[in-house]
């Protein structure tokens, strides 16, 4: 986790986030979620870009609180920002960096979401996406269904998803080609 004295800009992403989780703290990650997200809190909107904003400046900064820690060296990382907690409204916050390359799609690690999941995706490189559960994004937003679980792809060059995880639920337990929740 990034330590808030260390990084000047990581206390003004933490009280964005925190705006953000006021918003949808009792709504329920799934394509309707992802759907409203897209359309009242996307690019363009307040809270979409200043959240945009502080993660290029990290990342651009070499602040250390961005998408440090590797999983598949340089092209695929991850740093837990914030656990859950009372201030989060229980959401956890992390940040995933992922680039493809040639363009080839990049896949990451399978997981499952017990709760569903929330994510910010900010593209680095014009033209990155990440596939949704509703298909493939660019900027905007993505929120996989409790219950549901995928391969994190990327294709179109590097960006950031800024996730945010119920109870910062995850498991890496889940199986590919296993039957997803029947809401999806």
């Amino acid at each position: 986790m990034a330590d808030e004295n260390v990084h000047p800009n990581l206390q003004k992403l933490l009280n964005r986030a925190r705006d953000f989780f006021s918003v949808v703290e009792d709504l329920t990650p799934g394509k309707g979620l992802e759907k409203r997200l897209n359309e009242e809190y996307g690019a363009g909107t307040p809270i979409f870009d200043d959240m945009a904003d502080l993660i290029r400046k990290g990342v651009n900064n070499n602040e250390d609180r961005v998408a440090t820690d590797e999983l598949d060296g340089p092209r695929y990382r991850r740093t837990r920002v914030s656990p859950p907690s009372g201030e989060n409204r229980f959401f956890s916050i992390t940040t995933v960096y992922m680039s493809s390359e040639n363009d080839k799609t990049y896949r990451g690690q399978y997981h499952l979401h017990p709760y569903g999941e929330i994510n910010c995706v900010i593209p680095l490189d014009e033209g990155a996406q990440i596939m949704g559960m509703s298909g493939w994004q660019g900027v905007g937003w993505t929120s996989p269904g409790a219950g549901t679980h995928h391969y994190p792809e990327v294709h179109g060059g590097a960006l950031i998803a800024l996730f945010f995880l119920p109870a910062g639920r995850i498991s890496y337990k889940a199986q590919p080609g296993a039957p997803q929740p029947i809401s999806v």
